[in-house]
């Protein structure tokens, strides 16, 4: 399947638009084919419901939407990669696993790190709520 985007067609808003649509398509098939993507998805609305429920600060809340937008984005960049390995060769290449695996490794590390955030910011509001029960 070959696509073909030439973007010096379009100019200013339009340019803009069809950026967008192009986005927002990426992020359609990425949730349409990444099982991952969608325990991430259900992670951040637990994430963003606890901030919530937990009144937690709008610096905390900042870091929270950083780290989940960043998680997000590491997982659309794996699946690109992905694509791009598979586009180069169906066949098995141990640099084309490496590939892979490194790029499957940074979004554990954000994914990771994500989790101990979350734990520092909710976990003292829970045990205090757990304490008062």
């Amino acid at each position: 399947m070959q696509v073909s985007r030439n973007k010096s067609k379009h100019k200013g808003f339009k340019r803009i638009c069809y950026s967008t649509k192009y986005a927002i398509d990426g992020l359609v098939y990425a949730y349409a084919h990444e099982h991952s993507l969608w325990l991430h998805g259900f992670m951040s609305i637990i994430a963003v419901v606890l901030g919530f429920l937990l009144d937690i600060s709008l610096m905390q809340w900042s870091m929270i939407l950083i780290t989940l937008a960043v998680i997000l984005a590491f997982e659309l960049v794996n699946t690109a990669m992905e694509a791009c390995v598979d586009m180069v060769t169906l066949e098995y290449h141990e640099l084309a696993r490496i590939a892979k695996d490194c790029c499957s490794g940074a979004t554990f590390v954000v994914s990771i790190t994500g989790t101990v955030i979350a734990t520092v910011i909710y976990g003292p509001k829970l045990l205090m709520l757990l304490n008062l029960m």
